[in-house]
């Protein structure tokens, strides 16, 4: 029996993150304090080992993975995959939170921000991501297995969320209350 691993990482903080403005499906690039995280990232995996990477289409996940990847020359293959994209926002792309507060208040950015089911308009809810990534896992375990490979993801904070509750078997109501950090690995075994 062989363990296989996955390392899945948060994207520094990007310009949006630090603005507070609903980011989704918009391309910042990180800002300096996203780069360090970046940087804090690669360290904990310095002495790690992975053969495939993957990212999104969008740029603060790329920037995350070239930071990581200078430590890793054994990585040869780089995949885009637009399942662990960030959730989208829809028509708050681009929207200060405190604007959307302003306007229709705390309980209804918690309910848009948090809330499992409930999407922001014209966008995605946790539910609706969860059906993306539920799929991306079972392609990704089934290619780690044919090709007996590690794996890195720099992904986004909601694709993460949802990442978790399928292969940590969380409830909905515990997924919903996490902070995913820019600076933590996710490790998960897979046994072959």
């Amino acid at each position: 029996m062989k363990n296989l691993h996955i390392y899945l990482f948060r994207h520094g903080e990007s310009t949006y993150n630090r603005d507070r403005k609903f980011t989704g499906f918009h391309d910042p690039s990180l800002t300096k304090k996203g780069i360090k995280q970046a940087k804090t990232i690669a360290k904990k995996l310095k002495n790690k080992r992975f053969q495939v990477a993957i990212h999104t289409r969008l740029k603060r996940s790329i920037q995350t993975l070239n930071i990581v990847l200078k430590n890793h020359q054994e990585c040869k293959v780089l995949k885009k995959d637009d399942r662990m994209i960030e959730r989208n926002y829809g028509l708050l792309n681009g929207t200060k939170h405190q604007a959307f507060k302003d306007k229709y208040g705390e309980e209804e950015f918690n309910k848009i921000h948090r809330s499992y089911y409930v999407p922001p308009p014209g966008g995605e809810s946790f539910a609706d991501v969860e059906k993306r990534v539920k799929p991306f896992i079972r392609d990704l375990i089934k290619y780690m297995k044919k090709n007996k490979v590690g794996v890195a993801i720099s992904a986004h904070g909601n694709s993460i969320r949802l990442f978790r509750k399928l292969m940590e078997k969380a409830s909905i109501k515990e997924t919903c209350k996490w902070a995913i950090p820019y600076d933590k690995v996710f490790h998960y075994t897979i046994k072959v």
